[in-house]
């Protein structure tokens, strides 16, 4: 199993991405049961908040598998993208949910930390996008941080790529990051966070969570349907990329 699931007597489900020894990056098989995991709790009432967390010291998710085939259509007019489904609202899941990230999250995790409510971080979690480093379109996960953070940061952590990782203290400062915790404490805080709520009548709550959305739907919608042929038509060659990896990775800064 790629993913744990605890159902807490509280009302809250604890969804941790079990894959440390790959960062928790998300192959095929963890994208499949996360979108059937945020369907499963759509119609389990005894779920009323979710948190989302990563196995081990290292990171909450580091995106997709890089070892992972998604073979794409010969259209620029078109592309495949497993992680379009792995996030709750994707779902259409209007429970509360709340990552708690320790370590790194980068790339595809903004697919997850985008679609939850808001995010607890431990100290050592750090935020980076690599994608231009690889020679790579950042079109969904910009899209997320952008509504997440100001823009001009936003748009650092899209275009520095690997060179530079966003600390958790300046992510808190931003409004990127509700509630900063001592390592390892990240997962703690936010369950006792996701009781309080649970506490709470379930249809006032999931009717806020809604509302809170839909001051974002239009714009989500619209980046939805462009990203991907921003995706297509600005990618590089594979053999490219796999050249730009291997000699852009080696140093960063962490502000």
């Amino acid at each position: 199993m790629t993913i744990r699931t605890e159902h807490r007597p509280d009302g809250v489900a604890l969804v941790t991405l079990d894959r440390p020894e790959r960062h928790n990056a998300i192959d095929l098989a963890t994208a499949a049961r996360l979108k059937e995991l945020w369907a499963e709790f759509r119609r389990d009432d005894a779920v009323r908040t979710i948190v989302l967390t990563g196995a081990g010291d290292h990171a909450f998710c580091t995106g997709i598998d890089r070892s992972t085939d998604v073979p794409q259509p010969g259209s620029p007019y078109s592309q495949d993208d497993p992680l379009r489904t792995v996030g709750p609202k994707a779902a259409d899941l209007w429970k509360p949910v709340i990552a708690a990230v320790g370590g790194m999250a980068c790339g595809g995790a903004f697919y997850l930390l985008g679609e939850a409510e808001f995010i607890v971080a431990a100290e050592n979690a750090t935020f980076f996008d690599p994608h231009t480093s690889y020679g790579m379109v950042s079109a969904y996960e910009a899209a997320y941080m952008a509504q997440r953070m100001p823009f001009g940061e936003a748009a650092r952590v899209a275009l520095m790529g690997t060179a530079e990782r966003l600390s958790a203290r300046r992510a808190h400062e931003i409004g990127l990051v509700s509630e900063l915790t001592p390592p390892g404490e990240a997962a703690a805080a936010a369950l006792r966070a996701a009781a309080v709520i649970a506490s709470y009548p379930t249809e006032p709550v999931q009717g806020t969570v809604r509302a809170l959305w839909s001051t974002r739907e239009q714009s989500r919608s619209h980046t939805h349907a462009l990203a991907p042929h921003l995706i297509e038509l600005g990618n590089i060659a594979a053999s490219k990329q796999a050249e730009l990896f291997t000699s852009r990775t080696r140093n960063y800064r962490v502000r």
